[in-house]
């Protein structure tokens, strides 16, 4: 097939967007292409810009930083002291002072050497960011879950494959040996039929919180933007729980809750194991302590606890065997024979997910993680939310993508934004 590289006096950044436009076809480039040995002709470097620079952010940012065709060339969040922490960590990386700090995203986005966004901000500004994103042309690596609700990562889906936006979710585990390997087992058939695909749930974030807290006096915007940190939800008075991790975790306003958290990884590996990367369960349904859910092929995703091998553990079964591992990187097999002498490289939490976005953005080819897999992910673990939140079996036809006959449910599948907010 043929491959298309970068024509004489043509930058990386030029090719790129020239790429997006253009047709999707594959492109190889030799590593001598990008540079001397360590690092990247300017040119013909990466560029990304990083909305939310919080703990996960900065965790993220090292990730891109370690790759040598990437540069990161500004930040931007609505916490003062987070922003500058971000700044800081690039400048001391580079030995320079030209990252810059925004307070407003939109400022970043209009930069037009900008190729990239990574989307760090908290659960409820994922989807509107990204989508805010790739309409100002840029490739997004957005951290999980994509989603407050099933109407977002719907439009999130929607509008990559409109704009021809490079995408990839923070469903890191999809690019670990140990689950890559997993996953292999199932799809494979190595286990026989596949029945049963167990998913850990969160012990930590378990209950759905509807709270409106008292007015507290608001801090100054330069110090923190509430507005900004509100974002599309529904307005409230400034209360300082609120921009709380803790807090918002749970909080039904500012995140999936309950299920979302740890399933955005767990159900994800279930999916992908049972190819269904583009469809889901068509009912869900709660079973002793679990929720449980039933795909169209008889296999049977159980969300559950106690499964071993560390945080974000599953478990797959089949006729002729079983698979389980964690973040532990451990794993074991029935029979010990489907395992033999194969070891699993590192690259935890995000390294290599993290390349294979760059990679994907040089090649214009869709990432493991996509817009329209992480959709479907992310929408198992809110169908199950919402059988969860209204305590009865919920039909779900995923192609329509609708709760069949029961419009209390499809109303819990989107919700409203505050203006100037929109999908």
């Amino acid at each position: 097939m043929k491959t298309h590289t970068p024509s004489k006096g043509m930058s990386r950044r030029q090719f790129i967007k020239a790429g997006a436009a253009a047709a999707v076809l594959p492109n190889i480039i030799a590593t001598k292409a990008w540079g001397a040995e360590n690092r990247a002709a300017p040119s013909n470097r990466i560029t990304v810009g990083v909305i939310g620079t919080g703990g996960r952010g900065r965790d993220d940012m090292r990730a891109f930083m370690a790759l040598p065709d990437v540069q990161i060339v500004a930040v931007s969040d609505c916490f003062a002291d987070r922003r500058k922490a971000g700044q800081a960590m690039v400048n001391q990386r580079y030995g320079n002072q030209d990252c810059k700090e925004y307070l407003d995203m939109h400022e970043l986005l209009a930069r037009e050497d900008i190729d990239t966004v990574l989307v760090a901000t908290g659960d409820n500004g994922h989807s509107h960011t990204a989508i805010t994103a790739a309409r100002a042309g840029k490739d997004i690596y957005c951290e999980k879950p994509m989603s407050v609700c099933i109407n977002e990562s719907r439009g999130v889906a929607d509008t990559m494959k409109r704009l021809g936006r490079i995408f990839q979710c923070g469903t890191q585990r999809r690019s670990l040996g140990n689950f890559r390997y997993a996953c292999h087992l199932a799809q494979s058939g190595m286990l026989g039929e596949l029945k049963e695909l167990h998913a850990e749930e969160a012990a930590f974030c378990g209950a759905f919180n509807y709270e409106v807290l008292p007015e507290e006096p608001e801090p100054s915007k330069d110090v923190f933007d509430w507005n900004a940190w509100l974002g599309p939800a529904q307005w409230r008075p400034y209360n300082k729980k609120y921009p709380e991790r803790g807090y918002w975790l749970d909080h039904i306003d500012f995140s999936g809750a309950s299920i979302c958290e740890w399933g955005s990884h767990t159900v994800d590996l279930c999916q992908w194991a049972n190819n269904a990367d583009h469809t889901g369960p068509i009912e869900y349904y709660k079973e002793g302590d679990w929720y449980c859910a039933n795909y169209a092929n008889g296999a049977k995703l159980i969300i559950r606890q106690g499964l071993r091998f560390g945080s974000c553990p599953v478990k797959f079964v089949g006729t002729e065997g079983w698979v389980e591992t964690g973040d532990s990187g451990q794993i074991e097999t029935y029979p010990k024979s489907l395992l033999g002498n194969r070891g699993f490289e590192g690259g935890y939490p995000q390294d290599n997910h993290v390349k294979a976005f760059i990679d994907g953005v040089k090649s214009r080819q869709e990432c493991i993680s996509n817009a329209e897999v992480a959709h479907r992910s992310i929408s198992a673990c809110h169908v199950a939310n919402i059988c969860k939140r209204l305590g009865r079996p919920i039909k779900w036809d995923p192609v329509k993508e609708v709760c069949i006959g029961d419009d209390e449910a499809n109303r819990l599948t989107a919700r409203a934004y505050r203006e100037p907010w929109y999908l």
